[in-house]
């Protein structure tokens, strides 16, 4: 499911838009220092509360926005439709941008329905983005939104490999979907072996059921690759067991404690996934 599209976050009445928007959502970053020195505020809204830097982060313009946070722009302006500067970022893509904007004090709990920052990055698939996010303290990474779920459980739905396993070895919870749908159930749904072999490796439940009363496996096509993975991780090694366990215990704050453990580095690579 996407977010919101594009169109979203630009406004159907232009005549709204004052230059300062025109100049950020074009990354001309001279101009922006011609008008502010002309007298121009530099946080103008539009009747959908669309400012500049909204414009430079959807647009990818590292420089622009930088230069309005550092002239006092809001980094946590939020829309109509509830998207910040840091939302428009992850949704361009633009790892650059979020690092920015957390940088100024963007708040990563800024969380609306259908502009959840982590879920966007987590859907596109984008690593660095998703990095930088969770690098914040207290990051929602396991907060469920209606109908989109988890983070993990949304990047499950995308198809986004790279975004399940920076979640997982972030210390996201594999059980945490939608409801009483698994994020599991999602990697079955969309056929994708790799991303079912990542869930199962870090504990996920086979087994589990959701409201219709089935399990992953009973959403398989018979033969196939997501079969075949799934009944050969049927078994967790006494290891993995132990890894799990472990993990569980540290829980995701004190993950970065396992390197104190005293282990072998081997052990320790292990424990964390790496």
């Amino acid at each position: 499911m996407c977010l919101l599209s594009c169109s979203a976050f630009v406004l159907d009445h232009w005549w709204e838009r004052t230059p300062l928007h025109e100049a950020a959502s074009q990354g001309r970053f001279l101009e922006l220092g011609t008008l502010l020195a002309q007298g121009f505020p530099v946080d103008p809204l539009t009747i959908d509360r669309v400012s500049p830097l909204h414009e430079a982060c959807l647009g990818g313009h590292f420089a622009c926005a930088k230069f309005l946070l550092d002239n006092g722009a809001n980094a946590n302006e939020v829309t109509k439709d509830g998207a910040t500067p840091l939302y428009n970022s992850c949704r361009s893509r633009s790892a650059d941008c979020v690092s920015l904007l957390l940088e100024h004090g963007a708040s990563v709990h800024n969380i609306h329905p259908l502009a959840s920052p982590i879920h966007e990055a987590a859907i596109n698939g984008h690593r660095e983005c998703l990095e930088a996010l969770l690098l914040s303290s207290g990051a929602p990474i396991d907060m469920e939104l209606p109908e989109m779920g988890t983070a993990l459980y949304s990047a499950c739905q995308a198809q986004a490999a790279a975004s399940v396993e920076v979640l997982l070895r972030s210390g996201a919870d594999v059980h945490a979907g939608n409801w009483l749908e698994s994020p599991l159930h999602a990697a079955v749904r969309r056929g994708r072996s790799n991303v079912v072999e990542l869930l199962l490796d870090f504990g996920e439940d086979r087994w589990r059921r959701n409201a219709q009363g089935w399990t992953p496996l009973d959403l398989s096509l018979p033969n196939s690759a997501v079969s075949h993975t799934a009944e050969k991780r049927c078994l967790c090694s006494l290891f993995q067991l132990c890894r799990l366990s472990i993990r569980r215990s540290l829980g995701r704050s004190r993950l970065h404690k396992a390197s104190s453990l005293n282990l072998p580095n081997s052990l320790t690579d292990r424990l964390l996934y790496r």
